[in-house]
């Protein structure tokens, strides 16, 4: 599993924190919810209206301290491998997160990934993100020799398959992590999805922007 964070846009302190949280269990959502949760002394949990800030901010700091478990890699029954992504912002710019389900050739879920984005970010770089977050895991965990990526960011599609220079200003690094990462992988190809088509990455994007919007 990626062991540095992954890069973000400008995030609270607290959101910055609970990104910490979710790099130190490889991005898996709810790992890093239980972990937080748990953390959290009394009644309460990440997103328990109960908990204050003061709280949540001691045991962030007590995870972000602590060695923590990497979840268990999933067995794949071979390598090829289906990679949802989604970005969500709301606001268009405003709390952003990025979500990605890798599952193998079967479509058995092999793991969700989650994160905040940025405070004030826009969708397009969001699904960058998005795309960032899963192929990066999907290398740091297998040796995947096709990936049929599905994502419904047309943007991300020109600029990714089409060739063309990202049109959205900012995203060098995530697009030029990207093309490193699919240059690793033999065989790889897109999916769009449609707006009514199923993303289980959809979830964990929103759950990210959730994150997102923490402050300070």
């Amino acid at each position: 599993m990626t062991e540095e964070p992954l890069p973000a846009e400008h995030l609270s302190p607290l959101a910055a924190l609970v990104d910490e949280v979710l790099a130190g269990v490889g991005y898996e959502m709810a790992a890093a919810t239980d972990a937080i949760d748990d953390a959290v002394s009394g009644y309460g949990g990440l997103f328990d209206p109960e908990t204050t800030r003061g709280e949540l901010r001691r045991a962030l700091g007590e995870l972000s301290a602590a060695e923590l478990a990497n979840p268990p890699v999933a067995e794949s029954i071979d390598d090829s491998f289906v990679l949802y992504v989604d970005g969500s912002s709301r606001g268009n710019p405003g709390p952003a997160g990025a979500g990605a389900v890798i599952m193998d050739s079967e479509e058995t879920q092999l793991a969700r990934l989650g994160r905040p984005v940025g405070s004030r970010t826009g969708n397009n770089t969001a699904e960058y993100v998005a795309l960032q977050l899963g192929l990066s895991e999907l290398l740091s965990r297998y040796e995947p020799h096709s990936v049929d990526v599905r994502i419904d960011s047309m943007t991300v599609i020109r600029d990714v398959w089409g060739g063309n220079d990202p049109t959205e200003a900012g995203v060098e690094t995530y697009s030029e992590s990207i093309a490193a990462a699919l240059s690793e992988v033999p065989n790889h190809r897109y999916t769009h999805l449609a707006d009514s088509d199923p993303n289980p990455a959809d979830a964990l994007a929103t759950v990210g922007a959730d994150i997102a919007a923490l402050g300070p």
